[in-house]
Parts: C-alpha cells; structure tokens; sequence
C-alpha cells in the first residue's frame, strides 16, 4: 500500500537554535547526546534549556552509549526526556527496564554492515528499532553514530520486526529520498517509519547547517510513496 513521507528525527543537536529550526521545520524528534567522547556531545546546561524551550513540541530524544541504569534515569528524569535511544551495548533486559523506570520510549540503536546483525536487533522489543552503519574508518570505530556513512539497504530484506523502523546513516538532503524509497523496496517490514540525520546536515560536529536542514526535509517531503510487497 502507499503512505505519506517518512518522519524526521534530527540528531547530534548541541545548540536551542538548531533544536528550535529542526522543531519549526516538522521534525518529529530532536537528539541530544549523552556520551562524552561523541564530537557531538550535548552540554546538559543547553539541554536544559532545549528541553525547556521545546517539552510537548517535538520528542525529546536523549542519546546514550552503556551508560549505568541510574545515570541515564537521573538524566531523563531531570530533563523529562520523552525518548531514550540506547546506541551501545545494551541488552534487552537493560532496554526493558530503562523503559520501565522512567517511563520514556525506547529506540535500540545497532550498527549492520551484515544480514546477521540485521536479524539480531530482533530480539529487543523496543519501541522503536534504529539502524545506522558501522563505521569503517579505523579512525572513526570507537564512535558509535555520525560518521556519515551508509550501510547497504539491500539488506533490510530479511527485516521480519514489525517495531517501527528508524533508517540512520549517512543520510543526506542527496540520498535522503533515494535511501527511503531503496528501503521500502526490500518489503513492507524494511519501511522506515523516520529517516535520521546527523553528520549530513551539519556545517560542523554538533552545529546544523540551516541550508542544508531545510534541504533534507524538502527531500523527504518530497519522497514519492511506493508500493511494498506485504
């Protein structure tokens, strides 16, 4: 069947006039992130003011990489953060219980560069399921997200999850359409319910690029639905 462009969640926000421009611009979540070696890391002083600015306008996303169970709580606590994504090594007892105890949904981020690690991010039954490359610049391997690389799309097709589909990595106002469409085109399962963009509408780590932005949403905007073998 046909449907409307997929959402948009704009991540590695460091600043409230990018946040505010993502938010006025249609986004439907904004990400912040909690990980200090991140390029991208988010003060919790501008968070603050974020969360703030912006509480019941957007979904406040929180970002985090292993962080301890009661740090991240206190986090998503003290900013009512309305979304955790988890991009490290959590398991799903972890996933379950940072859900449980702060009441926020639960992105599980994994890298894929193989059908296998496609398949695995099956287990977690979060509220969403993000998926993003995995880095092969030996420079860029400790990071776990904005490394403007893409995965191969193709291999959504043994995506069998009904847990909506968030498509990260190295999206770009150029490929943001085409990796939608490459995407849905592997099944009805593989369909991104959002496309996430980092590194590809930045002017610098952490500082969005306002042309660039605006370009990314015109590109999904304009993204032509297809139609998917159920």
């Amino acid at each position: 069947m046909s449907e409307a462009s997929p959402r948009v969640k704009v991540c590695g926000i460091t600043r409230l006039q990018d946040a505010e421009l993502a938010t006025e611009l249609g986004a439907w979540a904004v990400g912040m992130v909690f990980y200090a070696p991140s390029p991208r890391a988010c003060s919790t002083t501008e968070a603050l003011r974020i969360v703030t600015d912006l509480r019941r306008k957007v979904e406040l996303c929180g970002v985090f990489v292993n962080a301890p169970l009661d740090e991240l709580v206190q986090t998503c606590d003290e900013l009512g953060l309305t979304l955790l994504q988890l991009h490290g090594d959590e398991g799903p007892a972890y996933c379950a219980e940072a859900g449980h105890r702060t009441g926020a949904k639960v992105i599980k981020a994994v890298q894929v560069a193989s059908i296998g690690e496609v398949r695995d991010v099956e287990r977690f039954h979060t509220d969403f399921h993000l998926l993003d490359a995995r880095a092969t610049a030996p420079a860029d391997r400790h990071l776990r997200g904005g490394t403007g690389e893409a995965f191969d799309w193709r291999l959504l097709a043994v995506r069998r999850s009904s847990v909506p589909l968030i498509l990260s990595g190295g999206l770009t106002p150029d490929n943001a359409a085409e990796a939608y469409r490459a995407a849905a085109a592997q099944g009805h399962r593989a369909r991104p319910f959002a496309l996430d963009t980092a590194s590809g509408t930045e002017a610098a780590p952490g500082r969005k690029d306002p042309e660039r932005l605006r370009a990314f949403f015109d590109a999904v905007r304009e993204t032509v639905p297809v139609v998917s073998p159920a």
